[in-house]
């Protein structure tokens, strides 16, 4: 039997208005992410790949469609319950990493588990966090680095911040928008191997949008996107 998939989207749509007119950038999509794979989403800038991985983690919400996490929707959630998905459910990376810089790396990565409590909650398991953020940061390579601002790192050490405040709140999904888009070759496959060493080693089911098709073809399995819809299917031999 083949098990469900961990997060499965059904004939989504998204349109934006510019003006009087009404731009489709989504349309009639299906998509099924198994457990525990590593998929990426490619196709041309305005294709659609970045306006679905913010569907799926529910930054926006779809004008048609349905989309379920282990079988239980989720796109008409409540805000509030909508908040507590993207906090406990999904990690996001962006290509810009949006780092806080007035915070230090170890600040930046505790920021998830800071908006997750209260302020006696906080006060009650700060060490805790603090101790969790502190193995994240060894984990990417960052140990050294953990007072440091966003200002005194590299492009790739900022990248490897933002992965380890992805983690901090123990995501079942990471959605990853273009993120090697904004390293050099050199830097990038080293973002790329440290984000498959988390889908094999740890078992995290990574969403991965990027126009660059070498850095696709390192996933389980290639969706392209073309006009708002998928085109292509592939996997990984």
């Amino acid at each position: 039997m083949i098990p469900p998939p961990l997060l499965n989207a059904q004939a989504l749509g998204k349109s934006y208005r510019k003006h009087k007119h009404e731009i489709p950038v989504i349309r009639e999509l299906d998509l099924a992410v198994p457990r525990g794979i590593f998929l990426s989403i490619v196709g041309a800038s305005g294709s659609g790949k970045s306006t679905l991985l913010h569907l799926l983690g529910l930054l926006d919400r779809p004008d048609a469609g349905q989309i379920f996490l282990d079988g239980r929707r989720i796109d008409n959630l409540s805000n509030r319950d909508r908040d507590h998905h993207r906090n406990h459910v999904f990690g996001f990376i962006f290509q810009f990493y949006h780092l806080l810089p007035e915070l230090t790396v170890l600040e930046n990565v505790m920021t998830p588990n800071l908006i997750r409590h209260s302020v006696w909650g906080w006060l009650w398991h700060r060490r805790a966090v603090r101790r969790r953020a502190e193995e994240l940061l060894e984990k990417v390579g960052l140990d050294q680095r953990r007072r440091h601002r966003p200002r005194e790192l590299s492009g790739g050490e900022m990248q490897r911040a933002a992965i380890a405040r992805a983690l901090m709140g123990e995501p079942r999904i990471l959605l990853a928008d273009e993120p090697t888009g904004n390293l050099d070759a050199g830097t990038g496959a080293e973002t790329l191997r440290l984000l498959r060493d988390l889908n094999r080693q740890d078992g995290l089911t990574i969403v991965m949008v990027t126009h660059n098709m070498e850095v696709a073809a390192s996933c389980d399995q290639t969706v392209r996107m073309s006009a708002g819809r998928l085109e292509t299917c592939a996997r990984a031999a």
